[in-house]
């Protein structure tokens, strides 16, 4: 019970922690002239990946590292088959951003590449060095394709500034407060949560790896599903994909990279026989996205049977 209620504990101090991040870097960003739509591909994105980023530095140096891959791998399954849909639930989604059609691709590739990187049973220091340069180059990629279609997008991003106030005049210093404090929540819940999380698999003598892939990935990925329904309710769909589509692209390039450089990712051969290949599976439900530029309330239902089969099978 003390392990469940400091687990809970933790999930909201990410939330909270998580939220003043993204709030904090988004401002700062802006005052120091930075395009709001870098700010709501990477720092946004960035920042609601902040907690799986902590989560997974914290498992990996306390020997957890089947709950990093889990946390990791759960919550990109998660931010398609769950957040995605519940947002598209809440309001049918159409797309104009033409980019989501490259993103969408890289993202399934990407998912690939981490599947071949672990067929030798590690994520070493090189895989890390190649997932962070692989997210070098991704970022700026979206930003030469984004400042070339930012007239089209121009009205959404008029709304994104005005919606987290990014118009008014922001103060360095307390934003970067803001920021501080965030991370500090951030690191202190992360610890409490891997620490109560490792209890309770084995009390319940369930593996690390499950706990990883379902409560603490759903757990982290709270920040993704607040940003999204926020998003949606106010008819920003591609903040909201693009939200999903940082998130897990962040994931999978900057948390196993830089986990992976400063400590080798052993790899589960169970994740290679199912929880990768499914995640790839959910990347790729976002292919009809990309061709049809719209998500009604039929498919994000889809999704979410697709999720719940997903969650029943892994705890089978």
């Amino acid at each position: 019970m003390t392990d469940l209620l400091l687990f809970t504990a933790g999930l909201i101090g990410l939330l909270i922690g998580g939220n003043q991040l993204i709030k904090g870097a988004a401002r700062l960003a802006s005052a120091f002239g930075i395009s709001p739509l870098i700010i709501g591909l990477t720092v946004v994105a960035l920042g609601t990946s902040a907690p799986e980023l902590l989560v997974a530095l914290n498992a990996a140096s306390s020997g957890a590292s089947d709950l990093a891959m889990g946390n990791v791998v759960g919550s990109n399954i998660a931010n398609i088959g769950l957040i995605l849909a519940i947002s598209a639930l809440i309001l049918p989604m159409m797309l104009d951003w033409r980019i989501f059609r490259r993103e969408i691709p890289l993202m399934i590739g990407f998912s690939v590449l981490v599947l071949i990187l672990c067929l030798d049973g590690e994520i070493g220091r090189l895989d890390g060095l190649l997932l962070v340069g692989s997210f070098i180059i991704f970022t700026s990629i979206i930003y030469r394709q984004a400042q070339k279609e930012r007239k089209e997008i121009q009205p959404e991003l008029d709304e994104f500034e005005r919606q987290e106030d990014l118009i008014d005049k922001t103060h360095p210093l307390r934003e970067l407060g803001r920021t501080t404090i965030g991370l500090v929540i951030l690191v202190v819940s992360s610890q409490i949560l891997v620490d109560a999380a490792v209890n309770i698999a084995r009390g319940i003598g369930v593996s690390e790896l499950i706990i990883g892939v379902t409560m603490v990935a759903v757990g982290t990925s709270l920040p993704e599903l607040v940003a999204c329904v926020i998003a949606s309710t106010r008819r920003e769909n591609d903040i909201v994909i693009g939200n999903v589509i940082g998130s897990n692209v962040s994931n999978l390039l900057i948390i196993l990279g830089v986990v992976a450089l400063i400590q080798p990712i052993p790899v589960d051969p169970s994740l290679l026989g199912f929880e990768l290949p499914v995640m790839i599976g959910f990347a790729a439900l976002m292919l009809p996205l990309a061709l049809r530029r719209q998500m009604g309330r039929g498919m994000a239902v889809v999704y979410l049977a697709a999720y719940s089969a997903f969650i029943v099978l892994t705890l089978i």
